[in-house]
């Protein structure tokens, strides 16, 4: 019978051997993107469910953070009553559907990146806590920074370029992209931090 530990490493493995740091964040970047194109499919879904509601007319608009160019208050948290098709911001719905997308998200990231990127051993209930500080820190300033890009995008798709429902969609997606974009570059550092081996 042939000695198993004895064969020859793979591709992989030599090169996670060689360059561990890389192999580490080639991991992290594999698994962000598919939770990313996962968040993708949920978001569109729920935006649809919680559309159907009265949620849609509610105004989830909270943490003033000082005024737009035009005077309006600047809020972390922007979504004012009414459908985006009609010129709202999805209300208290589109926030729903944002967020509820992103604590699935975030929930099925812990796990992925303790277990398989970062092959953490230290206690689950530290690191818990200090993702969930890290989630709740990372979401505020996303929520922030949306409100610099996200209405140009809308206005360039659904009006500008008159693509309506095609054109929320789409700018529903890159604002996502965005999103998870800002998420991706802040979370590798800090989750090498939170998963020590």
């Amino acid at each position: 019978m042939s000695d198993l530990s004895a064969a020859p490493a793979g591709p992989w493995a030599r090169f996670r051997e060689k360059h561990p740091g890389t192999a580490q964040f080639l991991v992290f970047f594999l698994l962000s993107n598919g939770i990313t194109v996962l968040q993708m499919v949920m978001m569109p879904a729920f935006k649809a469910l919680f559309g159907m509601t009265g949620l849609v007319d509610a105004a989830f608009q909270i943490l003033p953070v000082g005024h737009n160019f035009d005077g309006s208050v600047y809020y972390i948290f922007n979504y004012p009553a009414g459908s985006i098709a009609s010129g709202g911001g999805g209300g208290m719905a589109y926030f729903l559907a944002v967020q509820l997308t992103l604590f699935i998200a975030q929930v099925i990231n812990f796990f992925a990146q303790r277990s398989v990127t970062f092959k953490s051993k230290g206690s689950i209930g530290r690191a818990a806590a200090w993702y969930l500080a890290a989630y709740v820190a990372i979401t505020l300033i996303a929520a922030a920074l949306q409100g610099l890009y996200k209405a140009p995008i809308y206005r360039l798709f659904m009006e500008t370029w008159a693509m309506g429902g095609a054109g929320e969609t789409i700018a529903d997606l890159i604002t996502m992209v965005i999103n998870c974009a800002v998420s991706f570059w802040v979370y590798f550092p800090i989750l090498k931090l939170i998963f020590k081996k």
